[in-house]
């Protein structure tokens, strides 16, 4: 390893470090309630020395949107080359809400919430679904074509279930993430059949 390779690695390291004591501050204490100087204290360092890193709450969410959206880049980049798109979702599936730990739900959900109050951290949000949009609209494309549905909306639909799994995920003590990934693929199953349109599309079709 080269000796600018390591110097990158030594200035990453402490970032990585910071991310995660950050994932872990708001899934406990929530994104208000988690202040910098918590953060700090989970990173186990001075607060001065977090901000050499991170400026700001919005700043430490920006750096798990980027961390997060390069991990789910080389998630679709694996999945690009399968030629059974549900099969390449129930993957994603898994991992997110069989394997990862409930903390990464309740995560993803202060975020959502806090961007409902926020600009900075709306600003954020969308940019991260505006890339899984479209990468998942290429994903689809083949299937969608072949029943009759528009990409877009079939996104749409993947992403309101998937978005009500995450939040099962989160706060049901209940919650079965292999039943519910299969309920999942059921439907994504029946849309990409044809059995799932736009209430108009429907109308249409039966005063045909």
């Amino acid at each position: 390893m080269s000796i600018t390779a390591l110097a990158v690695e030594a200035e990453d390291a402490p970032r990585t470090r910071i991310l995660e004591a950050a994932e872990r501050a708001f899934a406990r204490h929530g994104f208000r309630g988690a202040t910098m100087q918590i953060v700090a204290a989970e990173a186990r360092m001075s607060a001065g020395n977090l901000y050499r890193y991170f400026s700001s709450k919005e700043a430490l969410v920006s750096g798990l949107a980027e961390r997060d959206q390069a991990a789910l880049a080389e998630d679709f980049a694996t999945l690009d080359v399968s030629e059974d798109p549900l099969a390449a979702m129930g993957v994603l599936l898994r991992k997110h809400l069989v394997e990862a730990p409930k903390s990464c739900s309740q995560l993803a959900l202060e975020i959502w919430a806090e961007s409902g109050r926020n600009p900075d951290v709306a600003r954020i949000c969308r940019t991260i679904e505006d890339d899984v949009q479209a990468r998942l609209a290429a994903l689809v494309e083949g299937p969608c074509r072949a029943a009759g549905i528009a990409p877009d909306f079939a996104v749409r639909v993947i992403f309101t279930v998937t978005a009500g799994l995450f939040k099962r995920h989160a706060t049901d003590a209940r919650f079965d993430g292999e039943a519910e990934v299969a309920l999942a693929l059921g439907v994504y199953h029946a849309l990409f059949a044809g059995a799932v349109r736009p209430r108009a599309a429907l109308g249409a079709e039966a005063a045909a």
